[in-house]
């Protein structure tokens, strides 16, 4: 078994898959002509969105996302954590936290995107 994809759930599939090419540089792969599905070229593991009101119509109820109390995020590796975030903030993501080196050597930042969901970027783990 592997995982094949993690979907947020937002209001505007678009203007997220836009706000993610924006902020990270990644390149739509799929976006339904009814705009309410929408995937992203990230590596072995798809980002994906849907619509809540692709949802409400599967007779599924969504939340708000906080990132002030999150139940989950997304982490994005990349070798320089600092100007990643400053290209996720130019692009209209929210600091949460600044880049800061973990006991455990990793490089560590939190933004929360467009729609409130909790990004870290962070330098790959390298084996102890």
């Amino acid at each position: 078994m592997k995982l094949g994809y993690t979907i947020l759930y937002v209001h505007d599939v678009p203007k997220a898959l836009a706000f993610y090419q924006a902020a990270f540089g990644f390149q739509t792969r799929f976006l339904h002509e009814g705009g309410d599905w929408g995937e992203l070229e990230t590596g072995t593991t798809c980002l994906s969105f849907c619509s809540h009101s692709l949802l409400k119509q599967m007779g599924k109820t969504t939340q708000t996302p906080d990132p002030t109390t999150p139940c989950f995020e997304i982490a994005l590796v990349t070798d320089d954590v600092a100007s990643a975030m400053q290209h996720a903030l130019a692009a209209g993501a929210v600091m949460i936290q600044e880049p800061e080196q973990m006991p455990w050597g990793q490089t560590v930042a939190y933004v929360a995107d467009i729609n409130g969901f909790l990004v870290e970027l962070c330098t790959p783990m390298t084996p102890s």
